[in-house]
């Protein structure tokens, strides 16, 4: 009896420990709950600095905010099928040099947004290899990897972004990897995200200054042009969107908008009239049109983290219609119809 009485009580503990589990778990957040067998690359903290004084191609992604690990995870999903072709190509500096050599375990933190410590596996020469943003693949004991070969993972300071980079020296074409995603999707042929709403196909990084900006923007222009060839409207149609990405509320801008001519570039009008100056300047008979432009030329400014005070990166791009939107506002086509807002970085 005595024993039947012990099993009882055993049997109620252990029901009581199943129910605590379950409620403690209903508490954590869907990453939480599988951060012990899901791997995430580490980021490549020389990759900001090599931002502020070379040019680079990649991609910023717009995903759920608190919901960064779920996206970077599903963002290398999509771009390792659709980068694969720039891995192959001979491009050697895409290949990953971490390959074949001996690994060993070692804890690590990502450091996304006070998210807990992951063991991944990363060779002893990782930190050497990582500048310039040569990579972000990882070899592990189980012969798969973290990311995408050639791309690094950008630490940002602002939520609700990602930011993967190619090295310096290498010129893939991300808005064609980008069209051929939305195409992708709105043919089924790939599932639809959850976490990742918006790919922006980085075509050039630069400094936030006039000089910069302008010879970025004309090189893109004349690029856009070259490949249009003759199949463009005349007179050519063009938008220009900035985004700041909550820039505006920090101490920073409210310090510089009204003060030094080195940040001038933060105001709006001031940025859209350089823009259009270098478009115009490129292609003489060229309008702007908001309501349907063949040319938009994107400029988003990277809240990168880890850089000097005051020092303003931006991305470029010359992006053709069919992957843009131009309501509520000019920005990169979504990848999903349900994008909350205030949920998702915009």
């Amino acid at each position: 009896m005595a024993e039947e009485v012990g099993g009882e009580t055993r049997t109620r503990n252990e029901h009581k420990e199943e129910k605590e589990k379950e409620k403690e778990e209903k508490g954590m957040s869907p990453w939480d709950q599988h951060s012990g067998v899901i791997k995430l690359p580490r980021f490549d903290y020389n990759a900001p600095s090599s931002l502020l004084h070379h040019s680079h191609s990649g991609f910023l992604i717009t995903c759920t905010i608190k919901r960064e690990k779920s996206a970077t995870k599903e963002a290398i999903s999509i771009l390792d099928k659709f980068v694969g072709p720039f891995n192959t190509g001979g491009h050697d500096c895409l290949k990953n040099p971490l390959e074949n050599s001996t690994s060993k375990r070692r804890r690590i933190c990502t450091e996304d947004i006070g998210e807990e410590c992951l063991d991944i596996e990363e060779t002893k020469s990782a930190t050497a290899n990582s500048g310039d943003g040569k990579l972000l693949s990882h070899a592990k004991a189980e012969t798969e990897t973290d990311g995408v070969t050639g791309l690094s993972l950008v630490k940002l300071n602002r939520s609700g972004l990602l930011l993967f980079t190619f090295p310096n020296n290498t010129l893939p074409d991300t808005v064609n990897v980008v069209s051929n995603i939305i195409q992708a999707l709105e043919s089924g042929s790939v599932s639809v995200p959850v976490w990742c709403h918006r790919i922006f196909p980085i075509q050039a990084t630069c400094g936030l200054n006039e000089k910069e900006l302008q010879d970025v923007v004309s090189m893109l222009v004349k690029k856009f042009v070259a490949a249009k060839q003759d199949k463009l409207e005349r007179p050519l149609k063009f938008a220009v969107g900035y985004n700041r990405r909550g820039i505006e509320e920090t101490k920073f801008v409210e310090e510089n908008l009204n003060g030094s001519n080195a940040f001038n570039l933060l105001d709006r009008n001031k940025c859209f009239g350089i823009v259009a100056s270098a478009v115009n300047h490129v292609v003489e008979d060229s309008v702007v049109d908001l309501r349907s432009p063949e040319l938009s030329v994107l400029v988003e400014l990277l809240p990168l983290s880890g850089v000097p005070n005051g020092s303003m990166v931006v991305a470029v791009s010359a992006l053709p219609r069919n992957l843009v939107s131009t309501k509520p506002k000019l920005c990169v086509k979504s990848m999903t119809s349900n994008t909350k807002e205030g949920s998702v970085a915009q």
